[in-house]
């Protein structure tokens, strides 16, 4: 770690994802991906210039919902619901500026995998599995939510190669106290 980051920073706590269909989306999570429902807030709306100032949208933007979720054991979903005049509802491609996906790690590849399948979930094209450079070992592949959200399957069950030629590691799903 480095000595000039942020103090008592332990890592990521959740990740923010806006969707057209909260139930839906909701729906995807929790029978799909098996991610587990809290609770919801909203609507959020204000006057002035609140929602630009904290949330960086439109002034008349508002928050109809938002959902916490917790999927699998470490990462927290917030789903937000918004209804605004400008809103774009493509989701970016990876090569888009702010273009993203969300990677979820698995202990078998094959049955998650399957389990997808099954499920009738775009899966986007067949798994790569690396063989040589820093992270052999690791398998991935690409699926899709209903509305479009690029989102990853990855394991390596068996470490990546990297791990023997350094000490230093990234975070691992498989012993996160690391």
């Amino acid at each position: 770690m480095s000595d000039g980051g942020m103090p008592g920073l332990r890592g990521g706590d959740h990740i923010g994802i806006t969707v057209p269909d909260l139930e839906a989306a909701t729906r995807f999570f929790v029978d799909v991906l098996g991610a587990e429902q809290f609770y919801d807030l909203g609507p959020i709306e204000s006057e002035g210039d609140w929602m630009r100032t904290h949330l960086g949208v439109a002034r008349d933007a508002r928050v109809d919902r938002l959902r916490f979720l917790r999927l699998g054991f470490g990462l927290n979903i917030e789903l937000f619901e918004y209804t605004a005049a400008d809103q774009v509802r493509t989701q970016p491609r990876n090569s888009d500026v702010g273009g993203f996906h969300l990677a979820l790690y698995v202990d078998d590849f094959d049955a998650a995998l399957a389990h997808l399948r099954a499920r009738r979930v775009q899966v986007m094209g067949e798994p790569t599995v690396r063989t040589s450079g820093p992270s052999a070992g690791q398998s991935w592949v690409y699926f899709l939510a209903p509305w479009g959200l690029q989102l990853e399957l990855v394991s390596y069950p068996g470490g990546k190669a990297y791990e023997r030629y350094t000490s230093g590691r990234l975070w691992d799903p498989r012993n996160p106290a690391c």
